[in-house]
């Protein structure tokens, strides 16, 4: 088994005593190889301009082997129908900023730092385990967990439960611990004699950033998260101002190493010179992009960068308009979806992301939909954000976040038309992951 420390160790015994007692559970990789075939209404597929009416869906253990017109093919023998009616079928959604270690902490319960100082291990883990099941509860079959906030390599143990089948929850990848410099992350303001857990692994220099990068990589991460920015105000000039973390040598030396293993770098960026190192020292995607430059959208688009805007988790908590950290909050809201407007009129390539763990998980993740679309996307272009586009951005092109002959049988259904109200989609009435259904709260028959 693959090293993946304390928390990690943690996940894994908590998911399995989740079913001590149920002698019958299965791993998920014991999936019957029957046949399935999904009706409904109609289709977003993921990747076509229009909906399909009246589709058929042929699901031959995970996969889907066929799709096609309701009554253009004899339905293979033995097949179980499910007839979702009048529904809306679209491939299960992906969030690509997630964070299943983070609950929305609320400042008057000892905010962030409070779950790294009086919170057990244990009970982090117990969190983590039913946000996971809230993901998939919600229509999110693939998440990209972008670090654990100081519960080091616990998303790794998380994971393995839910590929082994002791508990539900979506597909993950998972970066770990994540990557900053001193200086650069929290807990923060505390008595200097007192040495207190840090949120992030704290780097300095380029040796010990490829080696963090290095650990993480043995310790499990499916892609890196670097912070490149950290702190941020607004200055004398009514300006956003963010500090710059990492220099361009650390990130490349840790891009490289990353690039080495055929993983993959998410940098944490709100603007200005942070933001600049990041495009320079050549990451795959920005987090959060709050203020871009014309020149740095350009830049992405050469490089291929990606943009993860998670835009609804600024609109949480704001402090006091009249306190500096209050004007820090708004400001930010008014940079972001300026900026958001022009990466996607430029044409950046943009995934869908929430950061939800910034905000609780009992509220609808897929609240993100309706301000991609009031910033801009066509609702149409707000579901392949978070399907067929974030599916690419990490490297799962046609096998997630498309319903097409040979992609993971990952479906979603809605009672209504999601292109008429991207709304519809914080209510997810059915939800399939490997072929395997989940939640069925449509009317349906199965036969």
């Amino acid at each position: 088994m693959r090293p993946m420390g304390c928390l990690g160790a943690i996940a894994l015994c908590l998911a399995r005593l989740c079913i001590a007692q149920d002698s019958t559970a299965t791993p998920a990789a014991d999936i019957s190889t029957r046949t399935v075939i999904v009706r409904a209404r109609s289709l977003i597929d993921g990747t076509s301009a229009r909906p399909l009416p009246n589709p058929e869906i042929v699901i031959r253990g995970n996969r889907i082997v066929d799709v096609h017109t309701a009554g253009t093919h004899p339905p293979p023998s033995g097949a179980q129908v499910i007839d979702l009616g009048a529904a809306t079928v679209l491939p299960g959604l992906i969030d690509c900023h997630t964070h299943i270690f983070l609950q929305g902490e609320l400042p008057a319960a000892g905010g962030y730092d409070v779950q790294l100082l009086k919170f057990p291990a244990s009970y982090r883990v117990a969190r983590a385990i039913v946000a996971a099941r809230r993901a998939l509860e919600q229509g999110f079959t693939t998440i990209r967990d972008v670090e654990t906030e100081g519960a080091g390599y616990g998303d790794v143990g998380i994971k393995q439960a839910i590929n082994e089948g002791y508990i539900p929850g979506p597909r993950m990848f998972v970066s770990t611990r994540s990557i900053s410099t001193t200086g650069g992350y929290d807990l923060e303001g505390y008595a200097p004699e007192i040495v207190v857990p840090k949120g992030a692994q704290l780097i300095d220099g380029p040796v010990e950033a490829r080696k963090a990068a290095r650990e993480q990589l043995d310790h499990g991460a499916d892609w890196i998260k670097v912070y490149m920015t950290h702190r941020s105000w607004v200055d004398e000039q009514g300006a956003l101002v963010s500090q710059p973390t990492l220099t361009v040598e650390e990130l490349k030396a840790i891009v490289d190493e990353a690039h080495g293993w055929r993983r993959k770098v998410a940098c944490h960026a709100y603007n200005g010179p942070g933001l600049q190192r990041a495009l320079d020292g050549g990451c795959d995607s920005i987090e959060h992009g709050l203020e871009l430059t014309d020149a740095q959208i350009a830049q992405m688009i050469r490089q291929g960068t990606w943009l993860v805007p998670t835009l609804s988790v600024y609109y949480y908590d704001h402090d006091p308009a009249d306190t500096a950290t209050g004007m820090r909050d708004r400001k930010r809201v008014a940079v972001h979806g300026v900026s958001f407007q022009k990466a996607l009129r430029a044409g950046v390539r943009i995934a869908f992301g929430t950061d939800v763990g910034g905000f609780v998980w009992s509220d609808p993740i897929a609240q993100e939909f309706a301000r991609e679309v009031e910033f801009g996307m066509t609702p149409m272009q707000a579901i392949q954000s978070a399907t067929s586009r974030a599916a690419e951005l990490l490297g799962k092109r046609a096998e997630l976040g498309v319903v097409a002959p040979g992609a993971y049988a990952d479906l979603i259904a809605v009672a209504s038309d999601p292109l008429e109200d991207v709304n519809v989609l914080k209510n997810v009435g059915f939800v399939m992951k490997d072929g395997v259904v989940f939640r069925s709260t449509l009317s349906s028959a199965g036969k």
